[in-house]
């Protein structure tokens, strides 16, 4: 029989910081979601912790129903699938070559790869190149910004490089070609590191805020996240300088803090609704990718 472990003061101590991590992180997220579907009246007068007082959905309706919502949400939708599918293809296939050390010229291009890590061109360049190209105002100005992250090409080249070598010696012996041997070898052998990198880049592009701010000023192409922003600084001036309402019916149960509260919760369920399809690759993705470099 095996024997049981010892329970040590370290790992009393681990636990209990785990635990309180745990809890620093949960219980803001739930004074939020409280917030959320909260009447307007114990909302304002501070009562509200980590649970709903006067259960109501007006502050969420009131989210979802401006018509511009699921304008908003579509494009999100259409950034986040399109530029995550296109960052992977360049990230996987610009990762792959880098991971065999026979590549001529491969210390130069990692030694480019970090230093873009590093450095910018910053945000006034950045703006004016999009302009001269023409990309002001495109889905594309939303989705190229974040096409290649190199941290994310490190953690897939890292992945790859911890592959045993002899089996695409076998592959190629077998008289598999290396297109052959990556697509039906290397990739379904990666994807605990691929699904993790592709979830950095989904969270990321769901979340982008700052591209649309720079690169949109049309207010149909406009994302979620910048959407969720004018929605807030409207509610917010629904609230006359006299602490009165202009429109009772349109503020019924939605005060500012409702609607910041319920924006945060209406724009996180979606990406949040990824994580249990991909939590089991997670982790072995990140330890894996990070231990060589």
């Amino acid at each position: 029989m095996a024997k049981k472990k010892k329970v040590t003061v370290f790992d009393v101590i681990n636990i209990t910081a785990m635990v309180l991590i745990g809890l620093i992180m949960l219980l803001p997220i739930l004074n939020l979601a409280s917030k959320a579907f909260s009447s307007e009246g114990h909302v304002i007068a501070g009562n509200v912790l980590f649970w709903p007082k006067e259960f109501q959905l007006d502050t969420v309706k009131y989210v979802l129903a401006t018509p511009e919502f699921g304008n908003a949400f579509l494009v999100t939708v259409t950034i986040t699938i399109c530029g995550t599918a296109a960052a992977m293809l360049l990230t996987v296939l610009a990762a792959y070559p880098l991971s065999k050390p026979y590549l001529k010229g491969r210390k130069f291009f990692l030694y480019i790869f970090v230093f873009i890590m590093l450095f910018s061109a910053g945000m006034v360049p950045n703006y004016i190149l999009y302009r001269s190209l023409h990309l002001t105002n495109t889905l594309f100005a939303l989705m190229f910004p974040g096409m290649l992250s190199s941290f994310n090409l490190f953690l897939i080249k890292n992945y790859f490089e911890s592959l045993p070598e002899v089996i695409e010696e076998a592959a190629r012996i077998d008289g598999a070609s290396n297109s052959r041997i990556f697509f039906s070898v290397v990739l379904p052998m990666s994807l605990p590191v691929l699904a993790t990198v592709t979830l950095f880049y989904a969270v990321g592009y769901w979340s982008s805020y700052f591209s649309g701010v720079m690169y949109i000023t049309d207010a149909k192409l406009k994302p979620l996240q910048q959407y969720m922003f004018d929605l807030i600084t409207e509610a917010t001036s629904l609230q006359d300088a006299s602490g009165s309402y202009g429109d009772i019916d349109k503020a019924m149960n939605v005060s500012g803090e409702n609607v910041r509260a319920a924006t945060i919760v209406v724009s996180t369920i979606p990406i949040l609704c990824v994580y249990p399809f991909l939590q089991k690759y997670f982790v072995k993705g990140i330890t894996i990718g990070s231990v060589k470099g």
